[in-house]
């Protein structure tokens, strides 16, 4: 409030012209006060007038006015000056190198407040209020402060541009409308401002609205963030756990085989050497029996041959040669065959439950595990597009691969047209090229969700994806898209219908195919959708199976003169 005062009182001892404290204040009859010499150097413009006004009343003197110096004023005006209210004139009242000058201030020029189009000039506040106050000026129009009031001003006519032409979107004056503009759609420009403030007002409320919409979107999807994350933070703690005490119960169950079959070797062993035993005592036993006998056999005296031949040791039992069952190199084999059984089934049901299984109802990255060399999805997809947009989300720009095409086939359109010909083109020799069957495959491999579309004409033609491993060369069942489990294909045919064909066995489609087939994977969910591409997407064929490895593109052909294109979509 202490400063509004200083305020008040700075300006009621300033000069109106030069807008500063009064130097050598005089007051004319008026009762206004000027400083002397700017009311002198006013007067002396007015000179030949014969008729002396004040520069803000504008009320008019005759003769000439004697100017008297006002002391009571000058004193006030010194007493500001000791108490430091002069220090109070702030620098922001003047005009900086980017502000708009009072076009009437002298010396140093004060910021304009308002600009006149009329006038052609901008007024500080002080030199405005001739505009506040009389009548005429009253009717002037005043806009914000500008350095291009000129901008208003036509250039052929040197007139205030106040219409509108609709026709060349463009401001104009009063002349120019009964001149080049003759006959234009035009309009004031205020009603053409009015008109367009409305519909910028509507816009303005458009995009807030949509502001709203996407701030509601953008928290809804930072929720979702966090709940992925902390979802994702869960299952990866609980499969760790899972996964920790799946690793111990095989440590354990590892541990126990390993005693198992340690002791039954120690048992087995034993049972080998006392068998050993036995048989090395037999053979000694057996071995000294021999020599008596073969020592008696030498006796040349007949009585003493025949006295001693009956008091020879019987022989003992002999061994049985059952009780040794020799099982040679195969004692545990059938442990080891059940492990890998146990292995087997273990991957098989984990790549059976993380393929089919539901972990998110909503799309997220593809996660891949390695078993034994074999890429498992884990992660589902979403549910599939229902309309061409929902499907173009997931457009893949794919490329047919010239080193797999047969040699009757031509390659254009940047390696994504092909056309049976009737004779064979110039391809160099490459082992990937299907030798026995009109059939090309993409350059790319497919994963995750593809979308793509093939525009196609003629007859028996092949749209198809397989995997890259399917034969190239031999016998029909082993290489033609369909016809075996490595593809899965959709025949088109203009004249005798349309089939879908997987491992040699066809279904009839049930409805016409357009010139423009639409083709959907989601590798993860094992999904495989062929759709009629027009005003609306109609589905021909849909296969629901498990994908075990990455799939690849693939066109193909029975007539000449057929052709099929891979569309490049935008």
């Amino acid at each position: 409030m202490e400063q509004k005062g200083v305020q008040l009182d700075r300006e009621s001892f300033s000069c109106s012209i030069c807008l500063d404290p009064l130097k050598d204040p005089v007051a004319i009859p008026c009762g206004h006060s000027y400083c002397m010499n700017c009311i002198k150097a006013h007067w002396d413009e007015e000179e030949g007038k014969k008729l002396y006004s004040c520069p803000q009343c504008r009320q008019t003197f005759a003769p000439r006015p004697v100017l008297l110096k006002n002391t009571m004023l000058a004193d006030l005006v010194e007493q500001l000056k000791k108490t430091g209210l002069q220090a109070a004139a702030a620098d922001h009242c003047y005009a900086g190198p980017e502000d708009v000058a009072c076009d009437v201030c002298t010396g140093r020029r004060r910021k304009a407040f308002k600009s006149c189009l009329v006038c052609r000039a901008s007024y500080c506040e002080k030199h405005l209020k001739p505009h506040r106050d009389v009548p005429p000026l009253k009717k002037h129009k005043l806009v914000e402060p500008s350095n291009k009031l000129q901008e208003n001003i036509c250039s052929r006519h040197d007139e205030v541009m106040k219409m509108f032409c609709r026709t060349d979107q463009q401001c104009i004056c009063y002349l120019c409308l009964m001149d080049e503009h003759k006959g234009h759609d035009t309009v004031s420009a205020a009603a053409e401002r009015t008109e367009r403030q409305r519909e910028l007002e509507g816009s303005r409320l458009n995009i807030q609205q949509r502001i709203q919409d996407r701030e509601k979107d953008v928290k809804l999807l930072h929720q979702e963030v966090e709940a992925i994350n902390l979802s994702a933070d869960k299952t990866v703690e609980d499969s760790e756990e899972t996964f920790t005490e799946l690793i111990r119960l095989l440590e354990k169950r590892s541990s126990d085989v390993k005693q198992q079959v340690r002791s039954q070797q120690r048992s087995e062993v034993s049972r080998v050497r006392e068998l050993q035993e036995k048989l090395e005592q037999e053979i000694t036993e057996l071995k000294r029996n021999d020599a008596e006998l073969q020592k008696l056999s030498h006796t040349e005296d007949l009585n003493q041959f025949l006295l001693s031949y009956p008091s020879l040791p019987p022989l003992t039992e002999s061994t049985h040669s059952s009780s040794i069952n020799a099982r040679p190199l195969r004692y545990f084999e059938d442990v080891t065959a059940a492990v890998s059984e146990v292995r087997d089934e273990l991957q098989d049901v984990l790549r059976e439950k993380w393929t089919n299984a539901s972990l998110m109802g909503t799309e997220v990255d593809r996660t891949n595990v390695s078993l034994t060399g074999t890429e498992v999805d884990v992660l589902p997809s979403g549910p599939e597009p229902t309309t061409r947009a929902g499907f173009l989300e997931y457009s893949r720009d794919i490329t047919l691969d010239p080193n797999t095409a047969h040699t009757y086939l031509l390659i254009s359109d940047g390696n994504r047209k092909t056309t049976l010909m009737d004779e064979q083109q110039s391809y160099s020799s490459h082992p990937d090229r299907f030798t026995d069957c009109d059939q090309v495959l993409s350059r790319e491999s497919l994963t995750g969700r593809c979308y793509w579309e093939v525009e196609w004409d003629g007859e028996g033609v092949f749209m198809a994806v397989g995997y890259k491993d399917i034969s190239r060369s031999g016998i029909y069942e082993d290489c033609v898209f369909g016809q075996n489990d490595k593809s899965w294909s959709l025949c088109c045919d203009q004249d005798d219908g349309s089939l879908f064909w997987y491992n040699n066995v066809e279904s009839p489609l049930s409805v016409p195919v357009s010139s423009r087939v639409g083709m959907y994977l989601d590798h993860t969910a094992g999904v495989l959708s062929f759709y009629s591409v027009s005003d609306t997407m109609t589905l021909l064929h849909r296969v629901q199976t498990t994908f075990t490895q990455p799939l690849y593109a693939g066109l193909g052909f029975c007539r000449y003169g057929s052709t099929a294109e891979l569309v490049k979509l935008n």
